[in-house]
């Protein structure tokens, strides 16, 4: 499961889709409909706040949005109602570290879309993040508190 802090718009088709079902399932697993996922790491942001439910929710709107301004139709009924009582956080470290994730993804899967990327300089985060300093998130999965990589500027 991957729940990008980047924004939507930096997806591939492909990308766009899986992150679609993934937003999907975590709505799922934060609503107790599901008993898998339970513990996942991607899952702990949206856990540890107020209105986990609300959050998510807000989140599948920002992915809804692009994949409707691409052309595509999400089916927004499965999104729920509630709504997040402002915005996450995510550091500058993650972005960076997501970003070169997504890049190394997009030189097999598809690297006509990464060409296209390859003048953006700062990424900019999904929506519902507010960007603040930092190093990469301890939920991370993989990322060691020792990765290095370079922040957007």
């Amino acid at each position: 499961m991957r729940i990008w802090s980047l924004h939507p718009k930096y997806l591939d088709a492909r990308g766009l889709v899986a992150l679609w079902r993934e937003a999907l399932l975590a709505q799922a697993v934060l609503r107790g409909a599901t008993r898998g996922y339970l513990h996942h790491p991607q899952l702990r942001r949206f856990q540890n706040t107020t209105c986990p439910m609300g959050f998510i929710a807000d989140y599948l709107r920002g992915v809804h949005e692009e994949a409707t301004r691409r052309g595509y139709r999400f089916a927004a009924e499965k999104i729920g109602c509630a709504r997040a009582p402002g915005q996450l956080t995510v550091t500058d470290g993650q972005l960076a570290f997501e970003w070169h994730h997504l890049m190394r993804k997009l030189a097999t899967r598809d690297p006509q879309w990464r060409a296209q990327l390859a003048s953006v300089g700062s990424p900019r985060p999904h929506p519902l993040f507010r960007v603040i300093r930092g190093g990469v998130e301890p939920w991370e999965k993989g990322a060691g508190a020792d990765t290095l990589l370079e922040r957007p500027t």
